[in-house]
């Protein structure tokens, strides 16, 4: 379930623990971080409108998403996505007032592709795996392939595609790439939601919702991915600092779903096939449609939807005449996709001559003095060598069109890397170099054991003269309560588990935890040594045999109720204790406290 952060509530506001701690509940603050995957999502999913991960603002289809809370993808649930840069003046700016929109009811900010400028620069020496990333929506069955999955062959049918992201596994030759010029092949890297697909798989995922089955009528019952960037350590920093290029939505329905299109491109007085550039005030053209060899057909009718670029610096689009000719940096590297119902699908390419299809990375025309065949874009990439069904090859299932690109995406270094060796771990998975045994996407050597240290014990005499040297001070039994841990500290799998032993049986306690550990407070019958920040988990009642458990899910449930400042995240370091009632202890508090534990996830 998808919720905001709430209002975080501290211990002394609930009479929990005494007023005398109240100095170690930090303000939350939020800091700028390194973010990896920035994307947007169509109109038609039902993430549009709820409250974003900073419970700030509601999400619209203009809105560029990060995962919550740090950008990274992660293992579900996870929160709603985080609203990076807004839609309106100061963001994209794309025309205000579509804040709260119903989903499945276009309005006219839709974001179809997306690109900093600077991703990775294609060379003529062949494609390292997971140079080319991709999605696309929820009508793919996928082509046959060569690797295994997850993939669209077996995630499409689960529903479980359109908000996924995919790379290429195998080194592909050099460009212009015919179809079938590499085996066909692809596999899955980023998921939708980071929860278990109905095929067994699971993989980091970005907050969206699935599954995302086809249905007749709107909203769709899950999150399609319409535009993304994968950039590993990209600082977000305000709009106004860097360039944003993106391209707006078409104003023609949907040939297959009959589910109209936004307009956003024709309402800002541009072509749906441009792509256009903004700093933060309003967008303005940077390559106009016919130098990309759209729009040859008709005016505002083709419709790009994936964007890969290199800009190279010079602030004005310098359109490539060959493959590989941005190498001497006196073109720009423009590389994308179109929509279903673009009528330059099925117009010959300049590169083969063959038909265009909505699954191919396409480049800029090449001139006839070069070689070129005709005016309209290129063939970089045939889609069906990334495994994605075309109408020309008979790999498509659906009836009349190929299988589309919704984004693209060419990081210049992994986004999971967890045993740096320089390979994504989604492929070196894929290609059999690593284990991956429970099917969770991550290596299995790089899941490590429980890292976990027990403190705050009463070796020498706690307060009032209790006594326990192996567990928190003593309390009504005449020995001290007892907190382990078990599971792991394995931030993707969440999987810690914390059991406080030999509580009150059948009382009230509950679970806090601190971003320090301070030397041992007198609290109660017990010690305090949980400090810093501090944040507490809902009061349970111990079981008959005096015992209370948190986790697993201790990460997920801070991501979705605690403020930022108390969300656990990955290299964080977090101290927990145990605080219980406990009538008839030895100093006649009535309430004890156990050890504490400390574990860096």
């Amino acid at each position: 379930m998808h919720r905001p952060p709430k209002t975080p509530t501290s211990f002394f506001a609930a009479g929990l623990l005494p007023a005398c701690l109240a100095p170690a509940l930090l303000t939350p603050l939020v800091a700028a971080s390194p973010q990896d995957v920035i994307f947007s999502i169509d109109y038609t999913g039902p993430t549009i409108s709820l409250i974003d991960g900073s419970g700030l603002a509601p999400i619209t289809e203009g809105d560029l998403l990060i995962p919550t809370p740090a950008g990274t993808p992660g293992l579900g649930p996870m929160p709603t996505p985080t609203v990076v840069i807004p839609h309106g003046l100061g963001g994209l700016g794309l025309f205000p007032g579509c804040a709260g929109h119903a989903p499945g009811t276009p309005c006219p900010v839709e974001v179809d592709a997306l690109s900093f400028g600077t991703d990775r620069v294609y060379t003529p020496n062949g494609f390292s795996p997971g140079a080319v990333w991709f999605s696309t929506d929820q009508y793919v069955a996928g082509a046959a392939l060569a690797v295994g999955p997850p993939n669209l062959a077996s995630e499409g049918p689960m529903g479980d595609a359109s908000s996924d992201l995919l790379t290429n596994v195998l080194l592909m030759p050099p460009a212009p790439m015919a179809p079938f010029a590499s085996p066909p092949n692809h596999v899955g890297v980023v998921d939708g939601d980071g929860l278990p697909s109905g095929s067994g798989f699971t993989y980091p995922g970005l907050g969206t919702i699935e599954p995302n089955f086809p249905t007749p009528f709107l909203p769709s019952p899950g999150d399609t991915l319409d535009a993304a960037v994968v950039k590993p350590g990209f600082a977000i920093v305000p709009a106004v600092a860097y360039r944003t290029f993106f391209s707006m939505d078409a104003v023609w329905p949907d040939p297959l779903t009959g589910f109209p299109h936004s307009g956003t491109a024709a309402a800002h007085g541009f072509s749906s096939a441009d792509v256009v550039v903004t700093a933060g005030g309003p967008p303005a053209l940077f390559a106009a449609a016919p130098l990309l060899g759209l729009d040859l057909i008709g005016i505002q009718q083709d419709d790009l939807d994936a964007l890969i670029l290199w800009e190279n610096g010079s602030g004005v689009f310098e359109p490539s005449v060959q493959p590989y000719d941005w190498l001497g940096g006196g073109t720009d590297m423009l590389l994308f996709s179109v929509r279903r119902g673009s009528p330059v699908i099925g117009a010959p390419d300049s590169a083969f001559g063959i038909p265009i299809e909505e699954g191919d990375i396409l480049s800029t025309p090449i001139p006839t003095v070069f070689g070129g065949v005709s005016p309209f874009p290129s063939i970089f990439i045939a889609a069906e060598n990334l495994g994605v069904g075309t109408m020309r090859s008979g790999t498509s299932l659906l009836a009349g069109f190929g299988e589309e690109l919704d984004a693209l995406s060419s990081p210049n270094q992994t986004l999971h890397d967890c045993d740096g060796n320089g390979i994504e771990d989604a492929v070196d998975i894929s290609m059999g170099g690593v284990p991956d045994l429970n099917l969770n996407g991550i290596p299995d050597p790089c899941e490590s054991p429980l890292i976990t240290v027990s403190t705050c014990f009463c070796p020498g005499g706690g307060f009032c003269g209790n006594v326990d040297p192996a567990a928190g001070c003593s309390n009504a039994s005449g020995t001290g309560a007892l907190l382990t841990a078990s599971g792991s500290t394995v931030y993707a799998l969440d999987d810690l588990v914390l059991t406080a032993s030999n509580v009150a049986p059948l009382d009230f306690g509950l679970y806090f935890m601190g971003t320090t550990t301070v030397p041992p407070v007198f609290l109660a019958d017990g010690l305090r040594c949980v400090g810093g920040s501090m944040f507490r988990f809902p009061p349970q009642l111990s079981t008959a045999a005096g015992t209370a458990t948190l986790g697993p899910g201790i990460i997920a449930w801070t991501l979705a109720n605690n403020p930022p400042a108390g969300w656990i995240s990955i290299g964080s370091t977090w101290s927990f204790q145990y605080w219980y009632r406990d009538p008839g202890g030895p100093c006649g508090t009535t309430a004890n406290l156990t050890n504490a534990v400390t574990a860096t996830f």
